[in-house]
């Protein structure tokens, strides 16, 4: 049976992110890309084997247009998820993390928004957890996401144009700093808890209906395939 892929309901309404990102673009941000990408991936899959997989398995197996289309939605997924209008503190142990990797909360604050600022052209960037559970800071062009490295992501930053352009033009500093007060801190310790609890075997299987869970799910289901 085809799996059929959806458009995500945003987890707000699409005005409680102003002033810092208006209705407009959220708007043709999740109302046109985002559901572009959905549409397009559907009509990619029909037929074939990807038919039959969840988005994450889709991701880090396929390549082409259908990775195009199947990692922009999965990016667009986390990025939304991510944010939040009220505001929210990081996990004590996702703070003590941050310490150890990136020498302070606003260490890693400035080097996330350097990194961002920095990226040449559309991409995104990433906070994820690698096997052996440090932190890494990633950047990726065009749909570029952490599943291809095994990394586990935490957080992510949609620095292409269609982000932010209709509110602040070519002022992407502007952009994220303003999105960085919107970081639902609480969605990316929970991501972490959840890589630390997959890791030791306190869920097993994943039965969460998430995209970390997909990719838990796809991962155990390779090292089955592989043994």
């Amino acid at each position: 049976m085809m799996m059929t892929h959806t458009l995500m309901n945003l987890p707000f309404h699409d005005n409680a992110l102003e002033p810092h990102i208006s209705k407009e673009t959220l708007e043709y941000h999740h109302g046109k890309h985002h559901a572009g990408y959905i549409n397009n991936l559907n009509k990619l899959i029909e037929g074939t084997t990807y038919a039959d997989m969840n988005l994450a398995e889709v991701v880090v197996t396929s390549e082409g247009g259908i990775f195009n289309n199947a990692a922009q939605v999965y990016n667009h997924n986390f990025y939304f998820k991510g944010m939040k209008s009220e505001t929210t503190t990081p996990s004590k142990q996702l703070v003590d993390l941050l310490n150890r990797d990136f020498g302070s909360m606003e260490a890693f604050k400035e080097v996330f928004l350097k990194t961002a600022a920095g990226l040449f052209g559309a991409g995104w960037v990433w906070l994820s957890v690698d096997g052996s559970g440090s932190l890494v800071l990633e950047s990726f062009s065009n749909a570029g996401n952490p599943l291809l490295s095994a990394h586990t992501p935490l957080l992510t930053c949609d620095v292409w144009e269609h982000a932010y352009y209709i509110d602040y033009r070519n002022a992407r500093p502007e952009y994220l700093e303003k999105w960085w007060g919107l970081v639902n801190w609480d969605f990316v310790s929970q991501n972490l808890e959840f890589f630390f609890e997959s890791r030791h075997g306190f869920i097993d299987p994943c039965n969460e209906n998430s995209d970390l869970c997909d990719y838990v799910d796809s991962v155990e289901r390779t090292e089955h395939s592989n043994t």
